[in-house]
C-alpha cells in the first residue's frame, strides 16, 4: 500500500519546509509519496523546495499561475500511490491525522474518505437523507 500527498503550494515560504517534514513524519505505517506543485509562486517557495531533497519527495515548478486546481491536476498526473490525500501547504491540516483519514480505507469500509474540520467525533457514514436534501436544495437554487 502507498500513500500519495499532493501538495499544491503558493507562496507558502513561511510554512512548506515545516509541512514537508512534518508529512514525511506522520505516524501512517506504508509508503509515502510527496508531490509538491510549486504554482508559480512569487516568494522563496519555489527556492526553499530545490533545495529540499528528501526521498519519496517530488517537486513540480508550474510556469505560470494556474490556481490550486490546476496545481492538484499536475499533481495527480504524477501520482502512483493507492491512497490520495490534498494537503494544503498553509499546513491547515494535520498530517498526524491521516491514519485516522485512511484507516476506513486501509480497513476495506470505504472507497473514498472525505476529512473536515466541521464534523468532530471521528469515521461516520453520510447521513443519506440529509445528503438528498442538501442535493435537492442546490438543484433548485441552480
Amino acid at each position: 500500500m502507498k500513500l500519495s500527498v499532493i501538495i499544491p503550494a503558493y507562496n507558502e515560504e513561511q510554512t512548506i519546509i515545516g509541512l514537508l517534514d512534518a508529512v514525511r513524519a506522520a505516524p501512517i505505517e506504508v509508503e509515502k509519496e510527496i508531490i509538491v506543485v510549486d504554482d508559480a509562486s512569487t516568494d522563496r517557495t519555489g527556492a526553499l523546495l530545490d533545495g529540499y531533497s528528501a526521498p519519496g519527495v517530488v517537486i513540480i515548478h508550474a510556469e505560470r499561475n494556474g490556481g490550486k486546481g490546476a496545481a492538484v491536476r499536475q499533481a495527480i498526473a504524477r501520482v502512483s500511490g493507492d491512497i490520495t490525500i490534498i494537503q494544503d501547504a498553509d499546513r491547515e491540516y494535520d498530517p498526524r491525522e491521516y491514519p485516522q483519514l485512511c484507516a476506513p480505507i486501509l480497513s476495506g469500509h470505504a472507497d473514498v474518505v472525505y476529512g473536515t474540520r466541521f464534523a468532530g467525533g471521528g469515521a461516520h457514514r453520510v447521513h443519506y437523507f440529509w445528503h438528498m436534501v442538501g442535493n435537492t436544495l442546490l438543484t433548485f437554487i441552480s
